[in-house]
């Protein structure tokens, strides 16, 4: 819970980050890269981590959780039914959902793995979860660690994991990686992002990664 105290403050803050030059680009490219990810997951669909409910709201997914009630407000506007609780401890029931969507909050919980196996317990046997992740290896986050270190609070308590890490964990929570998608090609330090195109397939260079992986539909499930 303790990056809800974060979000709770500057839950304005963050949201108004995607109406700027550099977060109109950047997150109007990162929806077009998670867009074809999720249409291969079937419905129900959730959100760990909706925050403000841009991303679920842009996809159509309908569900969220955050465990930050000032961002669930701005959710619940955008049209998301949302609950306060946190992605290590989801109030749903087993195979409750088709695909499960979790855009940078990997970053931000205490416990990515417990959080990737609770996406997959709440997912039905070939459900997908849709991942979209800044990785180490990205120049991005090299801006971000440097945005850090200057004091900014939301990348003050950021971490950002790598390929390697982040597919151990998706193996480890019982999961098969299907798909990767990938965008942000420009320089961070750039005034303004353009809209992209997204490229399928995993690219060092890329500042923003889409990951598809899916719940094997026998009970190999890892725990």
């Amino acid at each position: 819970m303790a990056t809800a105290y974060l979000f709770e403050p500057y839950a304005d803050r963050y949201d108004a980050w995607y109406e700027g030059p550099v977060g109109r680009g950047a997150y109007r490219s990162e929806v077009r890269a998670l867009a074809p990810l999720m249409a291969r997951c079937p419905r129900p669909w959730l959100e760990v981590g909706v925050g403000s409910g841009r991303f679920a709201q842009a996809l159509g997914v309908p569900f969220g959780v955050d465990p930050a009630h000032a961002p669930l407000r701005r959710a619940a506007q955008r049209g998301i039914l949302g609950v306060q609780a946190v992605g290590e401890r989801l109030p749903f029931r087993e195979g409750a959902f088709g695909g499960v969507l979790v855009v940078v909050t990997l970053c931000f919980v205490e416990d990515p793995l417990a959080l990737l196996r609770e996406a997959q317990r709440v997912l039905r046997p070939g459900g997908g979860l849709v991942l979209g992740l800044i990785l180490a290896e990205s120049p991005w986050a090299a801006h971000y660690q440097e945005k850090a270190r200057q004091g900014h609070p939301f990348y003050a308590a950021a971490c950002f994991y790598r390929r390697g890490q982040v597919e151990e964990w998706l193996h480890r929570a019982g999961f098969a990686l299907e798909a990767w998608t990938a965008t942000l090609f420009q320089s961070p330090d750039r005034s303004e992002i353009r809209e992209e195109e997204p490229r399928w397939g995993f690219h060092r260079e890329a500042g923003f990664v889409g990951i598809l992986a899916r719940k094997p539909e026998g009970p190999e499930g890892g725990r």
